[in-house]
């Protein structure tokens, strides 16, 4: 192994992809064992996964009553020749022209963007290593608040050689992000001899579910300004709010900002979470900067989006009252869904970070602690994965200050597979509950029987190391560490 190593990059072999994350380590014991409903009903849910399959029918309907969006349809199959000859790194003018306009329409029509800004990246995932490219050199840091998207260390540094350097947040104020706690993580970084670039902010937030208010994003402005870094604002969940207020983008922060420095401004977007299009791989980069635009619009080559795509996209997205019933039905699904399972959660005590937006709900746990340490949360957490059969992700792979917190997905399911997780979390809660009012002798000894287990078809193993979380598990072609994700 070691002498293969050697064969090999440094690139290619560093550590600081992620994957030993416990993140990632839950989407193996869910590629090792799928839930099925039918096929194999014992198997873990998916709750890892930030995808959004709740508005996917309406997709299918559209493309059904327009095949001449497709070159691959008899109906359409007259511009197979021009697309896919098409290799021009700007991309296809309507593909920018609707991908601008659909930008604008996400954000309620209040900014309007210039689709001479629009570059392409594949997936969000190549959108924020695009722009690291473009503004960083190997040892440089961004400052990002915590809790933060796990696969941020790969996506920003693992082949560009970016720190990431935490902005600390906690419960006390929900999460928000302070003046106080920028300024002490960059001058503790500079204090390090770290070069800061930038602050990367997500909004909404992943994994929390909020946004960010307009005086807070005033706020930021004002630091980086102040400092004269970069900002960059992953905005890939913007049209999955189903609360009452409006979302507030930088977009629009910048035109009631007079003296903020445009050049300093970035936004990363994509189909993946709004759209439900992860497969799509539609990345973008919108910059204010003029040089960051050319410099990445070259750099786009490696990661563009096919004409293919292109071509059905521009057709889709231009077509307005499409677009309108599809942002408005999204929003209803998916705040139907996330009262559903928070509904759920709160019949057994269980309570979330108050949110409204995203495709997750940011799950307090701290209760079940056996201590209130990473270690208290990584032994439950091997339980929920190994013995509920559930994957959901520890806040501490999202570099979360307390332990307790989890990140849970409710979006990426049917109706019938949310309901099963919900039962399992109900009986496990119930076993704990149980096990509260026992004495302690009787805790720690091994139950004979557990009903519920049975009642819910589970195959639990006390060996939580043996097959479980903590071993090696062979990863299929299929693996989610295989395929790219945003």
């Amino acid at each position: 192994m070691e002498r293969q190593h050697q064969l090999l990059s440094k690139i290619a072999t560093n550590d600081r992809h992620g994957e030993n994350s416990p993140y990632f380590d839950g989407w193996k014991a869910y590629d090792k064992n799928p839930f099925h409903p039918t096929d194999n009903p014992d198997g873990v849910i998916q709750m890892g996964l930030a995808e959004n399959q709740l508005s996917v029918g309406s997709i299918i309907d559209w493309i059904e009553k327009h095949p001449e969006a497709s070159i691959c349809n008899p109906e359409g199959v007259h511009m197979f020749k021009d697309i896919a000859n098409f290799q021009d790194y700007h991309g296809l003018p309507e593909f920018r022209q609707a991908i601008a306009k659909f930008m604008g329409r996400v954000r309620g029509g209040r900014v309007t963007f210039d689709p001479d800004r629009i570059v392409m990246g594949g997936g969000a995932t190549g959108a924020n290593e695009l722009i690291m490219f473009c503004l960083a050199d190997p040892g440089d840091a961004f400052l990002v608040p915590s809790p933060y998207y796990p696969a941020f260390y790969r996506d920003l540094g693992w082949r560009t050689g970016v720190q990431i350097v935490p902005v600390d947040c906690d419960s006390s104020n929900n999460f928000q992000i302070t003046k106080g706690a920028l300024e002490a993580a960059y001058d503790k970084a500079r204090q390090d001899g770290i070069n800061v670039k930038g602050l990367i902010i997500t909004n909404p937030s992943n994994p929390l579910g909020t946004t960010l208010d307009r005086e807070t994003l005033k706020s930021l402005l004002s630091f980086i300004n102040e400092k004269h870094i970069h900002i960059v604002c992953d905005e890939i969940y913007a049209a999955t709010i189903f609360g009452s207020e409006n979302f507030v983008s930088i977009s629009e922060v910048v035109e009631e900002v007079m003296d903020c420095n445009r050049d300093l401004i970035h936004i990363v977007y994509s189909l993946s979470k709004d759209m439900g299009l992860p497969g799509f791989r539609v990345g973008i980069v919108y910059s204010y900067n003029d040089a960051v635009v050319n410099c990445g619009r070259k750099m786009s080559s490696f990661g563009l989006v096919s004409s293919q795509t292109q071509y059905l996209l521009a057709s889709m997205l231009s077509d307005e009252e499409f677009v309108d019933d599809f942002l408005a039905g999204s929003s209803k699904r998916l705040k139907k869904r996330h009262g559903i399972f928070t509904k759920g959660l709160e019949q057994i005590g269980i309570s979330c970070l108050e949110s409204k937006a995203g495709l997750f709900v940011w799950m307090n746990l701290r209760h079940l602690l056996k201590e209130q340490t990473n270690d208290g949360e990584m032994e439950l957490w091997r339980v929920i994965v190994n013995d509920v059969k559930l994957n959901v992700s520890p806040g501490s792979s999202f570099h979360c200050v307390e332990p307790g917190w989890f990140r849970v997905c409710f979006a990426n399911m049917d109706d019938e597979t949310l309901d099963v997780a919900l039962k399992r979390i109900h009986a496990f809660v119930g076993e704990q509950k149980e096990r509260e009012t026992l004495p302690t002798k009787t805790k720690d000894m091994p139950s004979k029987t557990k009903c519920w287990k049975k009642n819910l078809r589970l195959s639990f193993s006390s060996r939580i190391f043996e097959e479980g979380i903590g071993s090696p598990i062979a990863m299929s072609p299929h693996s989610p560490l295989v395929r790219a994700r945003t």
